[in-house]
C-alpha cells in the first residue's frame, strides 16, 4: 500500500517561499496523477494543484496561478509544491492527495492522502 507523507511546512512572512514534498513509501507515484489541497481554519478544504502522470500536465487554481509550481520527480517517488510570494491568506494545513489515476480529473475521489503539512504565512 502507498502511503504519502508531506513535508516541508512552517511559518514563514509574507512574500517568502517554501517547497512542499510529498514523499511516497510502499510503493510508485509513476502512475498516478498528484493533487495538492488546503484546508485553512474554518474554511473547506480547496484544491490547489495538480499534476498528471502520463504528460505532466500541470493545473492552478485561480488564486495560486504564477505564484506556485507543481513538480515531480519520478526517480525520487517526490512530488513537489514551490510557493513563492505566499500570502497570509495561504497559511493552512497543505495535503497531497491522489486518486489512483494518471490524469487529473475534478470530481474523482482521493483514494491516498498524506498527513498534511502546517504552513503558516505571519509576520
Amino acid at each position: 500500500q502507498v502511503q504519502l507523507v508531506e513535508s516541508g511546512g512552517g511559518l514563514v512572512q509574507p512574500g517568502g517561499s517554501l517547497r512542499l514534498s510529498c514523499a511516497a513509501s510502499g510503493g510508485t507515484l509513476d502512475d498516478y496523477a498528484i493533487s495538492w489541497l488546503r484546508q485553512a481554519p474554518g474554511k473547506e478544504r480547496e484544491g490547489v494543484s495538480c499534476i498528471s502522470s502520463s504528460d505532466g500536465r500541470t493545473y492552478y487554481a485561480d488564486s495560486v496561478k504564477g505564484r506556485f509550481t507543481i513538480s515531480r520527480d519520478n526517480a525520487k517517488n517526490t512530488v513537489y509544491l514551490q510557493m513563492n510570494s505566499l500570502k497570509p491568506e495561504d497559511t493552512a494545513v497543505y495535503y497531497c492527495a491522489t486518486a489512483t489515476r494518471p490524469g487529473c480529473s475534478a470530481g474523482v475521489p482521493f483514494r491516498l492522502w498524506g498527513q498534511g503539512t502546517q504552513v503558516t504565512v505571519s509576520s
